[in-house]
């Protein structure tokens, strides 16, 4: 037989089923040692370690991981002020996401360096809620408090507090920040609510700030904030109550392209990550009825890559980020073997429950 008309066995395979030896391998080789090309991303080695714990998780694979020693791992991140600190003074006490933008305190207590940031604060505490520690053991007064020094007058979040973008992503943190927490003392909910309904387009769909274009992941943070926030009701469409968004004009939006995948943005190319962005949504919603699910399973098997791990598009190396919400968007798709998914926390039902 020509060579070229060869397809080995695993080949085939890859195209057909989600191959859970060959992604848990991946995840645990992830857990242990990240390659090279990671090296740039260091700053935020919370969130890497967020995509692989989840990973594990949804992979129904935490067993092969020494729990403990990742709780006190990450705990090691979390800003500790040396001296009495005023909540109220501009800063913020979460948590930093990586030893490099980690600075002690001056010998009088005092920090020069605060680096510590909201999505990293976000990372941590659902990386120990995965882990199962329970989140009343975390020194969680300063850093709610301090958080809302992050809110801006038109109900926006910056990520650190020397400055720096405002955006959906982190109005969503502070959200899931503040639920996981049990605690909305962190945020002005109202003022969080009318800057969401502020982002969403004339499409229909959200864009990261007010007028920007509709966005996957940014339509994501919105819904799944307000969801968390107890704005919008689990499984909207089949209730009769009024909504504060254009529920028809965002469904309409959404795209499912003709690979099955779905569009990031209008006229984007699908990509494996939007499977969760929007899948999620369309979940929160109570629409995931209008997923054709066989063809999104169909196109995330053409992203699965044959040792493991998921890529962007079709023929591509994976990476971790895009693995994860591979992971993730097979989960709602109910994946036999899988952990089931908390659409709006981005962490397994069992862990969101603490069970």
């Amino acid at each position: 037989m020509d060579s070229t008309e060869e397809s080995s066995p695993k080949s085939e395979l890859s195209n057909t089923i989600m191959d859970m030896d060959l992604h848990n391998t991946f995840a645990e080789l992830m857990f242990h040692l990240l390659p090279s090309p990671y090296e740039s991303q260091e700053i935020n080695h919370l969130t890497l370690a967020y995509f692989v714990i989840s990973s594990l998780d949804i992979l129904n694979s935490l067993n092969r991981v020494e729990k403990d020693a990742i709780v006190d791992w990450v705990l090691s991140f979390q800003l500790h002020p040396g001296t009495k600190t005023d909540p109220n003074n501009g800063q913020f006490y979460g948590f930093h996401g990586s030893r490099t933008s980690q600075f002690p305190p001056d010998d009088n207590g005092v920090l020069l360096h605060n680096h510590s940031y909201l999505a990293s604060t976000y990372c941590a505490l659902a990386i120990l809620k995965i882990v199962g520690y329970d989140l009343s053991n975390v020194d969680s007064e300063l850093m709610l408090a301090s958080m809302r020094n992050l809110q801006q007058p038109d109900g926006s979040f910056m990520a650190i507090h020397i400055g720096g973008e405002t955006d959906l992503r982190f109005v969503y943190c502070a959200a899931a920040i503040c639920f996981m927490l049990d605690n909305w003392s962190g945020m002005d909910k109202e003022k969080a609510k009318d800057y969401i309904l502020n982002c969403q387009s004339y499409d229909g769909g959200f864009g990261l700030v007010p007028g920007a274009e509709s966005h996957g992941g940014a339509t994501y943070c919105a819904i799944a904030s307000l969801r968390l926030m107890g704005f919008i009701e689990d499984n909207l469409l089949s209730s009769c109550a009024s909504s504060l968004i254009d529920v028809p004009l965002l469904l309409d939006w959404i795209v499912q392209g003709m690979d099955g995948g779905f569009q990031g943005r209008t006229n984007k190319t699908t990509d494996t990550c939007y499977a969760f962005w929007l899948g999620a949504v369309l979940k929160i919603l109570g629409a995931d009825d209008f997923v054709d699910i066989k063809a999104l399973r169909r196109f995330l098997l053409t992203c699965q890559y044959k040792y493991g791990g998921f890529s962007k598009f079709p023929g591509e190396f994976p990476d971790l980020y895009h693995s994860y919400y591979g992971f993730a968007a097979f989960s709602l798709l109910k994946e036999s073997g899988l952990k089931s998914l908390c659409s709006e926390l981005g962490i397994t039902e069992t862990a969101a429950k603490g069970l």
